[in-house]
């Protein structure tokens, strides 16, 4: 998600956690994300992209769901 916050500064004081939820280890000031307007840390940029990528992944097949609800893909 590095361009979700891209008109936005992020401070690793604002963020809701301390430690990377991919690795555990502390988070940094260059691996930060707005996630439901939150900032959440991560300790590099490459966990916080993996984390941008599983978000997006969740959001398709939720999408994907709420079309067959719907009928869409019928």
């Amino acid at each position: 998600m590095p361009n979700a916050a891209a008109n936005t500064i992020l401070r690793i004081e604002d963020a809701v956690n301390d430690t990377c939820p991919w690795s555990g280890k502390p988070i940094a000031a260059d691996s930060l994300t707005l996630y439901n307007g939150a900032v959440v840390g991560f300790c590099n940029p490459e966990c916080r992209d993996k984390f941008a990528q599983a978000i997006r992944g969740f959001e398709d097949a939720l999408q994907a769901r709420r079309a067959e609800s719907a009928g869409v893909n019928q």
